[in-house]
């Protein structure tokens, strides 16, 4: 089959990648003029990791990533609240690596070793699904048909909008924004250690990487509305927002201009009844975003990328048992996902000083394994059997 692919970020090509192992032909179009940077340092295990793995690009994973030993919460004057080692939550660390988000779909992207055709600097405008073809207008290029359209373009996705409604209908906003950047020559540094600190309505994350730098991370509380088209919108309010932080906030803020790369957006979740409608299909954040609460979204995209792929394998044609089974694989275990990411806001920006005492208090035991286990263990594990691809 012909397939269109709106996306070029984690999900798309994994889902390229997987369609040309099947014999079917993918095109990716991206809107962005090249394929995009910035965003966040992600944790990646379980599933997605397998899905990784059987895909071959664990070493370059490994050898791009990090192994981070560990965890520190401090309060405003930098003193210790509580640590918790990486192998206290993930057991072994074999199967687990800290990697941004840019540097693994550069590594999903390059496996495709040019087998995918790639356009760039284009968008959707239109769908029109007539049953056996479904005819698309780019924004740029001339139109095309094509058997299947998917989109893969994120919590905003175009595709979504078009085919089954706007945002509104499926979008849940965590009352949160989340803002990555990173910045060169930071001191001081810590080596794989995250170092976070939380006050009533924000917590700071500082993370040191290769070459002299440093990835920081607000995630802040916000009920009024997301400004997403203006970076001097964006950080003015988190400069207001954070006023009279401690720790190094304030150094961090005043940092921010000059960061190499910026990342702004809203805190939300999609919850929909389908993520298939005709000929189109939905795949990870456009489908299911679990939000960055969950700490596995671009996991999670790749495992919904190779079940779609895998079950369209198996139906020999028949896109319409293929979205069916999809659906069924995964509903009950992103919905899981999705729950357990909403319990963990509480540890991202606490409301108020209660949920502070809270966190800070879960911080001090988090060294006791049943603490650790309580708290986070069911977050960690993945309970979905991936289907075998070379079987179907």
């Amino acid at each position: 089959m012909n397939v269109l692919i709106v996306g070029a970020g984690i999900a798309g090509p994994t889902l390229a990648y997987w369609l040309l192992r099947a014999g079917h032909q993918p095109t990716l179009v991206e809107r962005a003029p090249e394929l995009r940077r910035g965003g966040y340092l992600i944790d990646f295990w379980g599933a997605g990791f397998d899905v990784a793995d059987r895909m071959g690009i664990v070493p370059e994973l490994r050898r791009r990533g990090y192994v981070m030993h560990e965890a520190r919460s401090v309060g405003r004057d930098g003193r210790l609240i509580g640590s918790i080692k990486t192998s206290a939550i993930m057991g072994a660390l074999d199967r687990y690596v800290s990697i941004a988000r840019t540097d693994l779909a550069a590594t999903i992207y390059a496996a495709l070793d040019g087998g995918a055709e790639l356009i760039l600097d284009d968008t959707v405008r239109a769908l029109d699904d007539d049953g056996d073809r479904v005819r698309v207008t780019f924004e740029n290029s001339a139109s095309r048909d094509f058997d299947l359209v998917v989109g893969a373009d994120g919590l905003h996705s175009q595709i979504r909008r078009l085919a089954f409604g706007p945002d509104e209908q499926f979008e849940q906003y965590q009352d949160m924004v989340v803002s990555v950047f990173d910045i060169e020559g930071y001191r001081p540094r810590d080596e794989l250690v995250a170092l976070m600190h939380a006050e009533p309505g924000f917590q700071v994350v500082r993370v040191s990487l290769r070459d002299d730098v440093t990835m920081v991370i607000f995630t802040v509380r916000h009920d009024g509305p997301v400004p997403l088209g203006s970076v001097a919108e964006q950080q003015a309010l988190l400069r207001e927002r954070l006023r009279g932080a401690g720790w190094e906030t304030s150094a961090l803020l005043d940092a921010m201009p000059q960061a190499r790369s910026f990342y702004f957006d809203a805190v939300s979740q999609i919850e929909m009844p389908s993520w298939t409608r005709g000929r189109v299909a939905l795949v990870g954040d456009a489908a299911a975003c679990p939000s960055l609460l969950a700490g596995q979204g671009s996991a999670l995209a790749m495992v919904e990328s190779y079940v779609l792929a895998a079950e369209l394998a198996r139906s020999a044609g028949d896109h319409q048992q293929a979205f069916a089974r999809y659906r069924a694989t995964l509903a009950t275990f992103l919905q899981s996902k999705q729950a357990a990411a909403r319990r963990l806001g509480l540890a991202f920006a606490p409301r108020n000083r209660f949920q502070l005492l809270v966190r800070d208090t879960t911080m001090r035991f988090m060294g006791i394994p049943k603490v650790t286990e309580l708290a986070m263990g069911r977050s960690f594990r993945d309970a979905i059997e991936l289907p075998d691809f070379a079987a179907v």
